[in-house]
């Protein structure tokens, strides 16, 4: 079976001035090289593609491959990681992970939280603020927490956004605006424990791989799983494996979102429990990081006995048994694994 690899890679717009912040969600030659080096064992045939510029050229020349196993976060737009998928069933090739629809709702936030309250998941209130208007409208109560209304990897995210009065809240969510071209959004602050969740699998068949809490040590930026945290997470992190009762309440809640949204294959949700304890939805990344020790994702199969070559296989296995790719069994060979 040929699988093409789509991705979008730190080093190609490095060359191009991007900052490393703007880089933030890209991937490292080490996450691509991970990956192929772990489906080639698995008994695929790899196709490094690249970026969407590089697909496209290349399905306009008539190329094709079986299956597409797709990482590309895309350069701009809130519905930049709709582009590769939309752009692959254009042309009817099938891909691992989620659907157009499902990656442009779940990068905004705001319209990401919105489906998961109907659906009964616990979720903090919020306010879109597009303007210095929404900003002095807000009525939610301080402390409160900004970033980027579609962002990931932490971007945004720093000390400063915490804010404790509305002259903050105006010049925080403006600042906001102008750094990352997009509206910000603000949710009262959560004093409790983090958690990230995998989940791998679709519908019926999907379950929760493990709960992994996230405690800052002394010298992270305090209070906030940011951007700077997440770089330097091999120094500033401790991910321990949660079980308990709000735990397993934020897998229950994970798992009810993934469906919610339509998740397919595999994705991380982020959570933040209330000064009740009960664990709050904050995000979905529906193309969760996967470097192999880097990654939270990968950090978090680990640390619950699925190691790298497992997690990637459990994810193919998944696609495939979803779109039918390959020949009978494929599937199970890979599950079995």
């Amino acid at each position: 079976m040929r699988v093409g690899l789509t991705y979008d890679l730190r080093d190609d717009y490095r060359a191009m001035g991007f900052s490393e912040e703007a880089l933030a969600e890209f991937d490292s030659p080490e996450t691509i090289a991970a990956i192929e080096d772990t489906l080639t064992g698995l008994g695929y045939q790899t196709d490094r593609i690249g970026h969407i510029r590089h697909l496209a050229a290349r399905l306009v020349a008539g190329e094709s491959w079986d299956i597409v196993f797709n990482i590309a976060e895309g350069l701009s737009g809130r519905s930049r990681e709709a582009q590769v998928p939309a752009l692959l069933e254009a042309y009817g090739i099938p891909y691992v992970f989620s659907d157009p629809l499902t990656q442009a709702v779940t990068l905004d936030k705001a319209v990401a939280k919105r489906l998961v309250r109907d659906a009964g998941v616990p979720s903090a209130p919020f306010a879109v603020l597009e303007t210095d208007a929404d900003a002095r409208a807000c009525t939610l109560p301080y402390p409160l927490f900004l970033k980027p209304v579609a962002e990931g990897t932490g971007k945004g995210c720093t000390r400063a956004s915490m804010v404790r009065r509305q002259k903050d809240l105006v010049a925080t969510a403006r600042s906001l605006r102008v750094r990352f071209g997009q509206p910000a959004i603000a949710e009262p602050y959560l004093p409790g424990r983090e958690f990230t969740v995998g989940v791998v699998g679709n519908g019926a068949q999907a379950r929760v791989i493990a709960v992994l809490e996230i405690i800052l040590l002394a010298n992270a930026e305090a209070g906030v799983y940011s951007y700077d945290n997440k770089e330097l997470c091999e120094s500033r992190v401790v991910y321990r494996l949660a079980d308990d009762a709000e735990a397993r309440a934020a897998g229950a809640s994970a798992l009810a979102a993934y469906r919610t949204l339509g998740c397919r294959d595999a994705s991380r949700l982020d959570f933040r429990s209330d000064a009740q304890g009960v664990p709050q939805f904050l995000e979905v990344n529906t193309v969760a990081g996967l470097h192999p020790t880097h990654s939270d994702l990968p950090i978090l199969a680990s640390q619950a006995g699925m190691d790298y070559p497992a997690l990637i296989g459990a994810i193919m296995a998944a696609a495939i048994q979803r779109t039918g790719v390959g020949h009978a069994g494929e599937a199970a060979r890979l599950a079995a694994r």
